[in-house]
């Protein structure tokens, strides 16, 4: 089973830090590792645990949060970030981007807009292997940075859907849903429930698989980029 993403969030305020936790423990495939008032403190705890992802507050007490993700990329930390601030300079937007800044989130904000983001993170960092084509390369990106709330129907998660287009972009003559769910760890109901979403966007393709008995099985192919 793929591990969570391990979130720490660093966040001045105690009441928001703590909603920003509550928020990360609502959303599948995330676990939070810690929170951070400080930028000093979140060194700490930095160099104690791993860390996939800061949930970063970019206006701390001692640091702003962009001069700590440059201090943090200097000395080889290679967690991602999503800003979290009430500014809206575009140029603080722009100096993020070259920082591991992978997404913005502009206070104040609900539950639905972090999960949104929380859940495109999750399918852009579940993207792996090679790109076919520049058209793979781009909904990649997409992934990041399309607006709009969270495709995914009720009961999908996204690092569950990530390991199943994995597993299927993996597999040249394509996969049952048993044959995904055995790969992946779930089961054949569940994983055909993932492979009809990627089915009704247009990522994948289904056929039936004749010469056995009784009604014929689906195999579910990878439509790749030409």
């Amino acid at each position: 089973m793929t591990e969570p993403i391990r979130v720490l969030v660093v966040e001045d305020d105690p009441v928001a830090a703590d909603a920003h936790l509550l928020y990360v423990g609502r959303v599948p495939g995330f676990r939070t590792v810690g929170k951070a008032h400080t930028g000093a403190e979140a060194r700490r705890m930095l160099d104690r645990m791993p860390v996939d992802l800061l949930l970063l507050d970019l206006h701390l007490p001692d640091v702003h949060g962009l001069q700590l993700a440059r201090t943090l990329r200097a000395a080889g930390y290679h967690a991602d970030v999503i800003a979290v601030t009430s500014a809206r300079d575009l140029a603080v937007v722009r100096e993020g981007v070259s920082l591991g800044v992978v997404q913005y989130v502009l206070k104040p904000f609900t539950f639905p807009t972090l999960r949104d983001r929380l859940v495109r993170y999750a399918e852009f960092r579940g993207t792996a292997g090679e790109a076919s084509g520049q058209d793979e390369v781009d909904r990649a990106l997409a992934t990041l940075r399309a607006p709009g709330p969270s495709a995914l129907p009720k009961g999908l998660s996204a690092p569950t859907l990530a390991r199943v287009r994995e597993a299927l972009r993996g597999a040249e003559e394509g996969l049952t849903a048993a044959g995904v769910g055995g790969s992946v760890g779930i089961s054949r109901i569940t994983a055909r429930r993932y492979l009809e979403h990627l089915v009704e966007t247009g990522r994948a393709g289904r056929s039936p698989l004749y010469g056995q008995v009784g009604r014929p099985e689906l195999v579910y192919r990878w439509i790749r980029s030409r």
